[in-house]
């Protein structure tokens, strides 16, 4: 009964706050107007006064930036329990195998080489140069999602794997740092804007394209629940169960590193929700079967970054925090309060 008050709870928060995404921003819009927007088609809603307007907020702006909030918070929670649970380490995320640093290194190469060998600077290539940096990042993520499933499947130990992912991200720090050493000023910027993270750079088509592979990846997410079960009662447990451990591994970190490439693609690399949201599903629900974590940490990430991209674009605000900084500000002293209270 506690555990469907909690849901409801979360389904609540989540409705609550996507309707304040709506409601607050730089620019005032009335309550009136807005259920107009909403409830007829664009097309029509310019007997409102200031309609087109404000119907281009709408539908252009806040609707996609909530919309990608919820998607992205709720894949990152998902990426963050999965890598958690593998590894059997609460201090793991969704960028400890180096899979999101594999993502800024395809970034950087685009955006940081950009200047210097073509002579003009990706950021001044508009929608080109977004749909460039995607590409990137994309390609950056699976290069070293794919080195890591490869030596995942030759490696017994998950600590062994899990310092091999780490030092993967060293390396592509490393080379990110000497990329910057040799750019421009403009192409370093443009690679800093996108390493801040936003959920406000994906709109349109990349928006419809981007939620619909969440709605895809998270449901098939789903289906490692009796797998990651199965791995939480040891290697030795499992085994003996019939499951095959490295080939379970394996498809935990797949499913994980696919969740985490999508989004970092899309939104750049955003920090701490994939960290900080199981904790809290555990303390909340107080329970480690997956059964119960998998949804509640994807409702709980889902709400969670919703709250965050509130507070980045709330009024007074010129522009947008960095969803980054929101996100541990807001999250890490409530992460530690429920920590705290735990009698564990």
């Amino acid at each position: 009964m506690k555990q469907s008050l909690s849901f409801i709870l979360l389904i609540l928060l989540i409705v609550i706050f996507f309707v304040l995404n709506l409601l607050l921003g730089t620019v005032h819009i009335p309550v009136p107007d807005i259920l107009t927007i909403l409830l007829a088609p664009p097309s029509i809603t310019g007997g409102v006064e200031g309609g087109s307007i404000y119907s281009n907020i709408i539908w252009s702006s806040r609707v996609p930036q909530a919309l990608t909030a919820l998607m992205a918070g709720a894949g990152l929670a998902v990426s963050g329990l999965q890598m958690q649970t593998v590894f059997r380490n609460p201090l793991a995320g969704p960028s400890v195998l180096g899979i999101s640093n594999g993502a800024s290194l395809g970034v950087a190469l685009v955006v940081l080489m950009s200047g210097s060998l073509g002579g003009v600077a990706l950021s001044r290539l508009g929608y080109l140069g977004d749909v460039a940096m995607s590409v990137a990042a994309i390609a950056g993520a699976l290069a070293v999602m794919g080195l890591i499933v490869w030596v995942a499947q030759r490696v017994q130990s998950g600590v062994t794997l899990l310092i091999i992912g780490v030092m993967i991200g060293y390396l592509a720090n490393a080379i990110i740092g000497v990329l910057k050493f040799f750019s421009n000023e403009e192409d370093i910027k443009a690679y800093v804007v996108w390493g801040l993270g936003s959920f406000a750079r994906v709109s349109g088509d990349q928006m419809v394209l981007f939620v619909c592979l969440m709605a895809v990846l998270l449901p098939l997410s789903m289906l490692l629940v009796k797998t990651m079960n199965l791995l939480l009662l040891g290697d030795a447990y499992a085994r003996n169960l019939g499951l095959n451990i490295q080939r379970a591994r394996t498809l935990v970190i797949l499913s994980s590193g696919i969740l985490v490439a999508i989004i970092t693609a899309y939104c750049g690399p955003i920090m701490f929700i994939g960290l900080a949201v199981p904790h809290l599903a555990r303390a909340l629900f107080r329970t480690s079967d997956h059964r119960v974590l998998m949804p509640a940490t994807l409702l709980a990430g889902g709400a969670l970054a919703l709250l965050c991209n509130l507070i980045a674009r709330m009024p007074g605000f010129e522009g947008a925090l960095p969803v980054n900084s929101v996100t541990a500000l807001v999250g890490a002293p409530v992460i530690a309060a429920v920590l705290f209270k735990r009698k564990d």
